[in-house]
Parts: C-alpha cells; sequence; structure tokens
C-alpha cells in the first residue's frame, strides 16, 4: 500500500515532528533522563506561557517526567503548532490552551485557562502570565522564569516599581541563552520567516535591522551572509558603534527609510517605524518584525494612510497608500519567524530549554530564600549547560593547571 505522510492524523504529525526536534536536545535529553528518575519537581503545578512548538513540547515532557503537573498556553497568537499541541494532549496528558490564529480575546482566555489550577510556577515567554496574576491578585506562585528580553524588561521595572510580588528567573539573561538563542536563533528564524513568507532573493537588497541588541545583531549577520546590503539604525551609542565597526552602515530610521527595500523590527519597544517613516518608503517595501509583541511597527497609522488593504499571499498583506506606493507587513507584525516559520532551530533551543527546566529546579529547592526579585540563572547552572552542550558535540576544551589557577588569583606579578 502507497504510504503518504498527508494521510496520518494531526497528532502523529505533530509526534514525529517532536521527535525529529528531539534528535537535536541532547542536553535537555540529559536533563529528562535525570529527572525521570529524581521527580525534582513532584509537586509542582507549572503553568507555560511559550511559544507551542516541537521544541517547547519537549521541554514540557522533560518536567512532566520530573514531577510536575504541566499547563501550556501560547505565549503569541500566530506561534501555535496545532500538531504539536494535539500530540501533546493526546500522548502526554498535557492540557494546551492555544490555537494557530486564534484572536485577542481568545489568546487572553487561554492564558486566564491555564492559571486556574493556581500554579506555584510560572514558565513565561513574555512576561503575560505575570502580568495577569498581578492583574488578578487572586494568588502568587513561589516563582517563576522568564524567556525573553520584552520580558525581563517588563519584569525589572515593576521590581524597581516595587510590584512584583514573586521571585523570578531571567532565564533570557543567561550567556547560554541570548549569547546563542537571540543571535543564532533569532537570526536564522527571522530570515527564514521572511523568506517562507516573500520568497524573496534578500542578495543585493538594502535589510534595514531596527535595533542591534543580540537578536538585531543575528539578523544583520544572517542577512549579510545572504549577500544583503545591511543597514542598522540604533538609539544606543555603544551598539551604534559596534553595528559601525561591524562592516554595517549606520543611519537614523528617517533616513533609512527611504532606502530601505527590507525593515525589520527587533527593539522590544514601541512604534519604531511610524506614520512619517511609511511615506517615505520606496514602493513595494517590506516591514516585518521579530520584537515579541506586535507594537513596534505602528499599523494603526499604515492603516489610516492607506486606501486600500487586500491580504496578498499568507503572512504577507498590501497597504496601498495614499500617495500611490504599496507597503508590505509581513505576518500581522507579529514575530515573523513564529507566524511564517517554526521559530528558532531545536539545537540552539536545547540551552535555553535546558535553562528553564534547571531555572525551575533551582526555584523548587530554594523559593523560600529568594525575595520578590529579578534573579540571574545561577552561574554553575549556565556553566553547567556549557559544559554538556560540548560534551554532547564530541567537542573537549583545556582545564587550567594548578600552577596556572594559582597564577590568576594571586595579585603579585609574576607569582
Amino acid at each position: 500500500m502507497k504510504y503518504d505522510i498527508k494521510d496520518i492524523s494531526l497528532a502523529d504529525k505533530g509526534r514525529r515532528r517532536i521527535e525529529w526536534a528531539r534528535q537535536d536536545m541532547p542536553v535537555l535529553r540529559l536533563i529528562e533522563e535525570r529527572f525521570a528518575k529524581e521527580k525534582p519537581l513532584r509537586g509542582v503545578k507549572l503553568a507555560a506561557c511559550l511559544h507551542v512548538t516541537t521544541e517547547t513540547a519537549n521541554l514540557a515532557r522533560a518536567l512532566k517526567r520530573g514531577g510536575a503537573e504541566v499547563y501550556l498556553c501560547a505565549s503569541n497568537p500566530l506561534s501555535t503548532q496545532d500538531d504539536v499541541a494535539a500530540a501533546l494532549v493526546k500522548d502526554l496528558k498535557i492540557p494546551v490552551f492555544a490555537i494557530k490564529g486564534e484572536d485577542n480575546k481568545t489568546y487572553y482566555k487561554h492564558i486566564e485557562a491555564g492559571l486556574l489550577g493556581k500554579p506555584n510556577i510560572t514558565m513565561d515567554d513574555g512576561a503575560d502570565l505575570v502580568s495577569i496574576i498581578h492583574k488578578q491578585g487572586k494568588f502568587f506562585p513561589f516563582g517563576g522564569t522568564e524567556e525573553t528580553t520584552t520580558g525581563v524588561i517588563r519584569l525589572r521595572a515593576m521590581e524597581k516599581e516595587g510590584v512584583l510580588k514573586y521571585p523570578i528567573i531571567a532565564v533570557n539573561d543567561a550567556q547560554t541563552k541570548h549569547l546563542f538563542d537571540n543571535r543564532y536563533g533569532t537570526g536564522q528564524s527571522t530570515i527564514d520567516g521572511i523568506i517562507r513568507a516573500t520568497n524573496r532573493l534578500i542578495a543585493g537588497l538594502n535589510v534595514v535591522i531596527c535595533g542591534y541588541g543580540w537578536c538585531g545583531k543575528g539578523v544583520a549577520m544572517r542577512a549579510a551572509g545572504l549577500g544583503a546590503k545591511v543597514i542598522v539604525v540604533e538609539v544606543d551609542p555603544l551598539r551604534g558603534l559596534e553595528a559601525n565597526m561591524d562592516g554595517y552602515q549606520i543611519m537614523p530610521i528617517a533616513q533609512a527609510a527611504k532606502i530601505g527595500d527590507i525593515f525589520i523590527t527587533l527593539t522590544g519597544d514601541i512604534n519604531v517605524i511610524r506614520k512619517e517613516h511609511f511615506l517615505k518608503m520606496k514602493d513595494g517595501a517590506i516591514v516585518a518584525n521579530s520584537g515579541h509583541f506586535n507594537v513596534e511597527i505602528d499599523i494603526a497609522a499604515l492603516e489610516k494612510i492607506s486606501k486600500a488593504r487586500r491580504k496578498i499571499r499568507e503572512f504577507v498583506e498590501e497597504f496601498r497608500l495614499n500617495n500611490g506606493n504599496n507597503v508590505y507587513l509581513l505576518g500581522e507584525g507579529r514575530l515573523i519567524n513564529l507566524a511564517a516559520a517554526e521559530g528558532h532551530p531545536s539545537q540552539v533551543m536545547d540551552m535555553s530549554f535546558a535553562n528553564q527546566a534547571l531555572s525551575c529546579e533551582y526555584i523548587k529547592k530554594n523559593y523560600a530564600g529568594l525575595e520578590n526579585k529579578v534573579y540571574a540563572v545561577p552561574q554553575d547552572i549556565d556553566k553547567n549547560i556549557a559544559a554538556l552542550k560540548l560534551k554532547t558535540m564530541g567537542i573537549k576544551i583545556d582545564t587550567l593547571t594548578p600552577e596556572q589557577k594559582k597564577y590568576l588569583s594571586s595579585w603579585q606579578e609574576g607569582t
């Protein structure tokens, strides 16, 4: 009988894709194996608001095998992979409150559903769980983790204002997270999403990168590698200087708007590309966002200066401006790497989600001594993940000799 992958069920499809991702997540596999034996999360109710992808499925599996009762909802209305959600529900009996393409009302309804069990640990990608818990004020977990830059910014603002009611570990700030996930993961997956959505050749185009943090650096590097002429827009003088030293053009967005072919926002801030910039863009300009929330592109302003709007292909919307030019918005201004593609490669999410799993274990063991603050991932966890990753890659590094250790710890020159 002829076999066709299209004939399998939604859950079966998700299961196979989860298995495919699992092959490239050896560090998380090692953690899962230990968790399965030791059950360090026994008794924990854990609500996770993450992108529902194959990589997240493997994290959820590790947490459940560690003894946690896991509830999962989406951290973006367009990022859910429905086949993965189906497989999680069918195979692992993990409740998943997420549907790809859900409207805002359903999105927040699903987040609230994930909190009905009153979790004692939250796992966020954008701090939506923390935000809703604080707005409702019905209960407060004994700890949480945060995956992304935007969420950490929100949480640090809460801590500064003295309103944060429970401790959070900033997983995003771990070196084995932001140095790799943000740079290599976002770099590759953002370009992947833009190419899938548009099928455009990147070589020779003026690609404008708004924001030169770790995510912006990664996208700039990948765009340049495909032959693009990269232009960086920055407000931070140090990052602007760094982008210049890295070989890119630096200019204000008002100037870049006139010459850009593709614009990508990665700042975590609001209204980076505004009305006055759309009006300066050339006919056919493409605008995309890879920051967490869909606020970096002023879509409301774009609507106001347009006389027509239509969907021209999946994830591509054409706005006919009053001046006659067309501007193309990708993925409703949401995370293009997850709206039109599959998010970060499994190899980098292996380290990011290893941080998540071990940070949850740390919270369970130490929450009684933690204050209502945003904490860094403990350095020993960060270094352990890096060491495990190297080991799984078959890479060995040197170690210091006793003489070298003594020298580095001494203040006397030459001793």
